[in-house]
């Protein structure tokens, strides 16, 4: 397999940057609450201060949906959501396999929230012969023997990898061999895919580890009552910050 990317170029063939892309969904989850309150109109400034970001960078992310606004009323909510649904293709019905069915994968395969935002769980898929059969969240896993049958059968180009680190990269191959092109990894390690199969990692230690960096940064400033300490002063093993390869992570400020 021939060593690719784990994202795409930075920008989508329509013109919108993928990280507009990225923060599309945390309007939408506003939104949504918005919409469940029958909440007719919301400014920009409300809608940034619910998803967390400035207003003006709502604006110019909308802008890219051609989304204005009315001044003095606002962005209409109902259209804003159906909108953003749209364009992150949650309008239609998108079936998603998990691979990997312990207690990770049983917890993501009983997450309520898939089918309410536009994905239906197609398959739970496990190497495990004690689990075939084995219902899980109303769903029985299947073995990974049948792995190509199932995404050829159900017509799936979402898949879930929720595997030990050393089994990832062969079920994250056989997937792509199958016709998968679109893979959420929780795997602790970095798979490696052709051009054309989009990655999303999600790593539970690492961002618990950039918590841990800041909650010590905020127990000095408030030992020495102002300003941060070095590195070196808060006692810190600085090669801790250093990944398997020796690469030190980005971490974004507090």
């Amino acid at each position: 397999m021939a060593t690719g990317r784990t994202h795409r170029p930075a920008t989508r063939s329509r013109g919108i940057p993928e990280a507009t892309v990225a923060r599309l969904p945390l309007y939408l989850r506003a939104l949504t609450a918005l919409s469940e309150r029958s909440v007719p109109t919301v400014s920009s400034e409300e809608l940034a201060a619910a998803a967390g970001v400035n207003s003006a960078k709502l604006r110019k992310d909308f802008s890219y949906l051609g989304s204005y606004g009315t001044r003095g009323v606002g962005y209409d909510v109902e259209y804003l959501v159906y909108q953003i649904s749209r364009e992150l293709g949650l309008t239609q019905d998108w079936p998603v396999v998990i691979v990997g069915i312990g207690n990770l994968g049983a917890a993501l395969a009983n997450y309520g929230g898939f089918a309410s935002r536009g994905f239906r769980v197609a398959a739970l898929i496990d190497a495990d012969p004690a689990l075939t059969g084995k219902p899980v969240a109303g769903i029985p896993v299947q073995h990974a023997d049948e792995l190509e049958k199932i995404i050829r059968d159900n017509g799936v180009s979402i898949g879930v990898i929720s595997t030990p680190a050393g089994a990832a990269q062969q079920v994250c191959d056989r997937l792509v061999a199958a016709g998968v092109t679109s893979i959420l990894n929780f795997a602790p390690t970095v798979l490696t895919v052709p051009d054309g199969v989009d990655v999303r990692k999600v790593d539970l230690s690492i961002e618990l580890q950039i918590l841990a960096f800041h909650e010590q940064r905020k127990a000095g400033e408030e030992a020495v009552g102002k300003g941060p300490l070095p590195q070196t002063a808060a006692g810190r093993d600085e090669s801790a910050d250093q990944g398997p390869d020796g690469d030190v992570p980005a971490v974004m400020p507090a």
